[in-house]
C-alpha cells in the first residue's frame, strides 16, 4: 500500500470504499482467501517479495508503517473498524480472548488497537500484511504465515548497497533491527520470531530469487 503524498486518513478512506465495493460485487462468492502474513529478516528482500506476491494475487498490501500508524491513531482506526459487522466483531472478540489466555498476554491499549487493525484486515481477506506480528494475531483458518530469511552475509551486502553504507554499518543496522523485532514479538506476543513452528512456509532468498519466492508462496496458498 503506497503512502507517498497521501495522509493516513485518505488511505484509510480509500481502503474502506474499496472494501465496500468488493462486498457488493462478491456477495455470492465463497469466503475470501486467507490473509498472507510475511515476517522477514532485514535485508532478506521480504518486503519486495510481498509486493510481487500482491501483484500476482491482486491482493491489497499493508506494510508495517501503515499498521503501526493505524494502531496508534484511535480516531482514524475507528473508521476502519466500522467496516466489520456486529457478528464479525463478536467472533473476533472471542478469538482475541482465547489468544490472550493461550499466550498469557497482558494487552495494553496499543496491542488492543493493533489486534483490531489486523483483525479488520483479516475479516475482509485478500490481503498481505508485512510485519507487526500479524501471524500471531489472526486465527488459523484466516492466515497463511510466511517467513523470509537469507544468509547474514548476503543481507549485509544488500543493506550496504541499498543504503550506500559500509558493510560494518550495514551489519550494525541489521543487528539493531533484528533485536527490535525480536523484542517486539516477545513483548507483545510472548513468542520467538525465529521459531519456524510459527510459520507455514519459510523461504531462503539466498537460495532462490525473489520472483521464485513469490511464486512459491502463491503455489502454496493455492494448495
Amino acid at each position: 500500500m503506497k503512502t507517498k503524498n497521501r495522509s493516513i486518513g485518505q488511505i484509510v478512506e480509500e481502503q474502506v470504499q474499496k472494501w465496500h465495493v468488493s462486498q457488493i460485487e462478491k456477495a455470492d462468492e465463497k469466503e475470501a482467501l486467507p490473509i498472507v502474513t510475511i515476517s522477514r529478516e532485514p535485508g532478506s528482500g521480504g518486503s519486495i517479495v510481498a509486493k510481487k506476491l500482491a501483484e500476482k494475487l491482486e491482493f491489497d498490501i499493508f506494510n508495517k508503517s501503515f499498521v503501526q500508524d493505524m494502531a496508534e491513531g484511535t480516531k482514524i482506526s475507528e473508521r476502519f473498524f466500522e467496516t466489520v459487522d456486529e457478528k464479525g466483531v463478536s467472533v473476533w472478540n472471542e478469538w482475541i480472548s482465547s489468544l490472550v489466555d493461550y499466550r498469557h498476554l497482558w494487552p495494553d491499549q496499543y496491542l488492543k488497537h493493533l489486534m483490531q487493525v489486523i483483525g479488520t484486515i483479516g475479516k475482509h481477506g485478500r490481503a498481505i500484511i508485512v510485519g507487526r506480528g500479524a501471524n500471531f494475531v489472526l486465527p488459523p483458518l484466516r492466515r497463511f504465515r510466511v517467513r523470509i530469511v537469507a544468509p547474514e552475509k548476503k543481507r549485509i551486502e544488500k543493506i550496504s548497497i541499498d543504503y550506500g553504507i559500509s558493510l560494518n554499518e550495514a551489519k550494525r543496522r541489521i543487528i539493531k533491527t533484528e533485536s527490535d523485532r525480536r523484542a517486539f514479538i516477545r513483548k507483545y506476543f510472548n513468542a520467538d520470531i525465529k521459531d519456524p513452528a510459527n510459520y507455514d512456509l519459510v523461504i531462503n532468498t539466498g537460495a532462490i530469487s525473489l520472483d521464485v519466492a513469490a511464486d512459491a508462496i502463491k503455489g502454496a496458498l493455492g494448495a
